[in-house]
């Protein structure tokens, strides 16, 4: 049977403080070299309602290429 599904992210989970299902969000708490660990928190009152890992190499961030080093100069003497 194939996979239909790659992956899952929660859009609302139930908190426990609010006593309903609310919208949540998804931070990144860290990352590992086994892959990245997400945290989910109420959108309303912010407390933590789960935690999940994505697995896979941890990629490295976006930025701007290493510089090279300038050719040296030649000074002219006269």
């Amino acid at each position: 049977m194939t996979q239909q599904f790659g992956a899952f992210t929660a859009s609302e989970l139930y908190c426990p403080k609010c006593g309903t299902s609310q919208p949540v969000r998804e931070r990144l708490l860290l990352v590992l070299p086994a892959g990245e660990l997400h945290e989910f928190t109420c959108s309303r009152c912010a407390t933590s309602l789960g935690k999940r890992t994505v697995s896979g190499p941890a990629i490295a961030p976006a930025g701007p290429p290493p510089r090279q080093a300038a050719p040296p100069r030649r000074l002219l003497l006269r």
